[in-house]
């Protein structure tokens, strides 16, 4: 009895090895962070008829403590093209999603990679979900990292004991990504390589701070900062700056809702658009601002316009004071067909349980690209590029509590380039984007040079879709071949000195 009981236990000890050997060597059956380590794949894209040949590794790289401890383990995508014989002249894009909170699939497989996710031409999820190639990718212009930050895809911190402080908040997040950086371009070998940061929507705060930490804490110059639908990038426009700047994206909604009258509707959008802005900045603002002392006729003249440049009656408008919460435009507009319009993109319909109501019920875009988007970046990292986890691939991960004081990143990226000649500013914005709408970006260019020093130096470009703007094929095409001419005109002649 005795000895069977041994023979069972050694048994069991041989299994238990067996299977932590078996695990040693199979990551996939980890539920943590594999760190510093990485995969490597090959690939060729077709871009304006051109092959490129590629390699993409996909991988973690430690965050250290000031001991030199690591703390977290972020998560990368690294596309670098493989027949270029001189990284010093090659372009280099790091990229960053924001939220605070979301990975870097949304840029990665909507925008800017070799590879894309299945959709229709206009965004919209189509069955079966999967990848396919990009031929509007930057890939034969420039190489491109993807970056998730802490608690986002598959990055994780390490060390329970390290405090969220470190990570989740305007300073602490611009601070740890930018030592990540610093880590990321010396064991690749690209400190020789023009520089360019891209961020999304809550990544253009992000990249925003970026340019000046990296600059003065780590001495790395940039080239160029992209920023997609930005955010306010702290600079205040509380009252009725702020009420008043969201009125050109509601009057580009309603011009695509075909909700205006004859003689607007039939303008198109770009010209269009221009008299709403004109009747923003010289008419609504000051009326707002006088409130209650506004002469009565001189409201009542107001108020009609702006009901017309809405879409939404003159009723409404008085009852909102001129001040139209985004909730109630979102629920207003179609109200009386019985649907909502986006947040982050209005061209997309939603309906709710109930007509009544001051906003929708859910968020009809953000829904759809979640549909689409999930399971395509699943595809590609596990099944593509082999890449062995069992950790969830965070969409969106645990932030929060996010730290929003003290954003100064707006007056960051300012600084930065009033420092560097050679630094140049793109921003990309959706008209029928009503997150980070497009009037509000122009706002930040004017407040971010309000001497008109550096307005040579920054672009803007606008598109008919949404936050997302590359999701429909047209923009797609248009916004990468914005980046492609953007890229070039940042990287300096041979020998050109960075002077003013």
């Amino acid at each position: 009895m005795q000895k069977k009981i041994w023979v069972s236990l050694l048994m069991m000890l041989s299994l238990s090895v067996q299977a932590q050997k078996t695990e040693d060597k199979n990551p996939s059956f980890k539920r943590e962070l594999s760190l510093d380590t990485k995969t490597e794949a090959k690939g060729e894209a077709t871009i304006k008829g051109q092959k490129v040949p590629y390699k993409v590794v996909s991988g973690t790289i430690p965050v250290w403590d000031e001991d030199g401890k690591a703390v977290a383990g972020l998560f990368y995508v690294y596309y670098e093209r493989t027949d270029v014989t001189n990284k010093e002249e090659r372009p280099l894009v790091i990229s960053f999603n924001g939220g605070p909170g979301t990975a870097s699939v949304w840029m990665h497989l909507g925008y800017t990679s070799p590879k894309k996710l299945k959709i229709d031409d206009e965004g919209y999820p189509i069955q079966p979900y999967g990848i396919e190639d990009n031929p509007q990718s930057i890939i034969d212009v420039a190489d491109i990292v993807f970056v998730d930050p802490v608690n986002t895809g598959f990055s994780r911190i390490l060390d329970k004991a390290t405090p969220t402080s470190k990570f989740f908040g305007v300073n602490a997040d611009v601070k740890y990504l930018a030592d990540w950086i610093n880590t990321f371009v010396g064991r690749n070998k690209r400190w020789a390589s023009p520089k360019f940061l891209i961020g999304e929507s809550y990544g253009t705060t992000r990249v925003s701070g970026l340019s000046l930490e990296l600059q003065n804490k780590h001495w790395m110059f940039l080239n160029g900062v992209i920023l997609v639908s930005p955010t306010d990038l702290g600079i205040k426009r509380d009252g009725p700056a702020s009420a008043a700047l969201r009125v050109p994206y509601m009057a580009a909604t309603a011009w695509y809702h075909k909700k205006l009258p004859a003689d607007l509707q039939s303008k198109d959008l770009t010209k269009y658009l221009p008299e709403v802005e004109t009747f923003t900045v010289n008419e609504l603002l000051p009326a707002i601002m006088q409130g209650g002392v506004l002469d009565p006729a001189r409201k009542k003249e107001v108020v009609k316009k702006l009901a017309k440049y809405i879409g939404i009656s003159e009723t409404a408008v008085t009852q909102q004071n001129l001040e139209i919460p985004f909730d109630f435009f979102w629920k207003e507009l179609l109200r009386d067909q019985g649907k909502t319009v986006g947040r982050l993109d209005s061209r997309y319909i939603g309906i709710d349980k109930k007509d009544a109501g001051v906003g929708p019920d859910y968020n009809a875009e953000l829904t759809s690209w979640e549909h689409s988007f999930t399971p395509a970046i699943n595809i590609y990292l596990r099944d593509v590029l082999g890449y062995k986890t069992d950790l969830n691939y965070y969409i969106f991960g645990p932030t929060f509590p996010w730290d929003n004081t003290n954003n100064r990143t707006g007056d960051d990226l300012r600084q930065a380039m009033m420092a560097n000649p050679y630094l140049n500013v793109l921003v990309q914005s959706g008209y029928y984007d009503g997150a980070c709408d497009y009037f509000n970006a122009k706002f930040n260019m004017w407040q971010m040079d309000p001497a008109g020093k550096i307005q040579d130096r920054m672009f803007w470009e606008g598109y008919r879709s949404g936050h997302m703007m590359y999701l429909r094929k047209e923009d797609l095409e248009t916004s990468n071949d914005h980046l492609r001419a953007f890229i070039k005109k940042s990287i300096p002649k041979f020998g050109t000195p960075a002077k003013f």
